[in-house]
């Protein structure tokens, strides 16, 4: 606060002295982490995390890709720290659910879950209105890994590479379709990016999950998908369905021979991402514990390879990167989600 100019020498001496007095004390209680906890003991707070058991909110259904990664990085995660790491799903619209769940919980980081891209990035411009507030209810500590869509088509559709597809829908507005597993998530998006960036008309067909998308994908009701590789390269491989390519800024590695999206449509991309996160106002010494514990976990031989097969990259980022980086995805996404006219009330 500054007095008004001119009037500084009004004020007498000792009253100047008493505010600063005052305001160093307001300071010196804003910089304090944790209020009446001496240094040595917020340090030694975070060094007993974990010291019982901790809950990890799945916002998903299991059985899917994300509840498999989220359960191999507790596995190693319990092993590391020595308490367990215990996988509670709470799925609903479209993670909205759980994330909600886990922006309510207690600050202490014995619940924490997964954030991803469709409850962080997508759902604020998405939904007219949310529960929570995606930039500030949540202490984010580590991203987990990256997982790229895949193109895919049905075996009728005379095409085998990306440059054919384009030309396909550019002479045929209209005419063919992209199926999805439900408005506003990633394999939507993907289909949206490649409608806006060819300039020509595809029709969407959404869906409740993206195995009803791949039957009537079989079937020729739709003529393409672009989903999580874990659900779709399997039966690529089996030769009922053609993979084109993946949608992330690089080749996957369980499809090495695939191209990337960008390949043919420089800016291309669609990734799918996981991090894990707590309520707001997780104290800092349990997220240093918790992030740094998390980069021994996904620098680990075992999880990189159980994750790479299922063609996710596994992914460690800081606090502050994985802050940013979430602020830079709903910026990113807001134009696409805008100009799709995708709109849940």
């Amino acid at each position: 606060m500054r007095t008004p100019q001119g009037h500084a020498d009004s004020v007498p001496a000792s009253a100047r002295l008493s505010r600063r007095t005052a305001l160093g004390a307001i300071a010196g209680a804003l910089a304090a982490p944790v209020i009446g906890m001496p240094a040595s003991g917020r340090a030694q707070q975070g060094a007993d995390w974990p010291s019982q058991p901790v809950r990890y909110i799945n916002i998903f259904p299991p059985g899917g890709a994300t509840d498999t990664l989220s359960r191999y990085w507790c596995a190693k995660m319990s092993e590391l720290a020595g308490q367990q790491f215990v996988v509670e799903n709470r799925s609903g619209s479209g993670g909205n659910v759980g994330v909600d769940a886990i922006a309510k919980s207690r600050p202490d980081g014995y619940t924490i879950g997964l954030g991803s891209i469709a409850p962080h990035a997508i759902a604020p411009t998405l939904y007219a209105s949310l529960p929570f507030n995606a930039a500030r209810d949540f202490t984010f500590v580590s991203g987990l890994w990256q997982l790229p869509n895949l193109l895919v088509v049905n075996n009728d559709l005379p095409v085998r590479t990306v440059p054919e597809l384009i030309a396909l829908l550019k002479a045929n507005p209209g005419k063919y379709a992209y199926g999805s597993s439900g408005i506003g998530t990633t394999p939507h998006l993907s289909g949206e990016m490649l409608k806006q960036m060819v300039g020509t008309d595809i029709l969407h067909v959404p869906y409740r999950g993206g195995a009803p998308a791949l039957l009537d994908l079989l079937a020729g009701r739709v003529h393409m998908i672009m989903d999580n590789i874990p659900g779709l390269l399997p039966t690529a491989r089996e030769g009922r369905i053609r993979a084109l390519a993946v949608t992330g800024p690089q080749r996957s590695p369980a499809a090495p021979e695939l191209p990337t999206m960008a390949e043919f449509l420089p800016g291309f991309e669609m990734t799918s991402w996981g991090a894990v996160c707590g309520p707001a106002g997780l104290p800092r010494p349990v997220v240093e514990r918790m992030s740094s514990l998390a980069k021994r976990a996904l620098e680990s031989p075992d999880l990189v390879r159980s994750y790479q097969e299922l063609g996710a990259t596994p992914w460690w980022t800081t606090p502050e990167e994985i802050t940013a980086f979430r602020a830079h995805e709903e910026a990113r996404l807001a134009p696409l989600i805008r100009a799709s006219g995708a709109r849940v009330e």
